[in-house]
């Protein structure tokens, strides 16, 4: 095995890896704000991790433990809704429930949006918010 492969996320490249690095600096205030409830196994003792790389995706949290992605989503996914359906359907194929949720939601209503992900990861068949 080539050292740049060795510990690398199964379908990741060190350019995907340095891409997500950079994202966890440059996060919107949504998911900043979102990281804050999460960050710490604060929400049930899960433990979630940000800017997370799956395959040739970076997602914006993943809790590996119970297959479990959190995307946040701003005004851009409006116009990108065929992306972001290939997209699930790819990250679904490895195995993880995907949620997303709206950058307004997070800001006004944060309770609800933790509710839900609770909800989500209490539940297998879940996975829409």
């Amino acid at each position: 095995m080539r050292a740049d492969t060795m510990a690398r996320i199964r379908g990741t490249t060190s350019q995907i890896e340095a891409a997500a690095k950079q994202l966890r600096q440059t996060q919107t205030p949504a998911e900043q704000k979102l990281w804050q409830a999460l960050r710490g196994r604060k929400l049930n003792g899960l433990k979630f991790r940000r800017q997370h790389p799956i395959g040739h995706f970076i997602v914006d949290f993943c809790c590996p433990e119970c297959k479990l992605i959190v995307e946040v989503d701003g005004k851009i996914h409006d116009s990108q809704q065929d992306y972001d359906t290939t997209r699930t359907k790819h990250l679904e194929a490895y195995g993880y429930r995907v949620i997303r949720c709206q950058n307004k939601d997070v800001m006004t209503n944060l309770e609800v949006v933790l509710e839900g992900i609770r909800q989500v990861a209490s539940c297998p068949s879940q996975g829409k918010l």
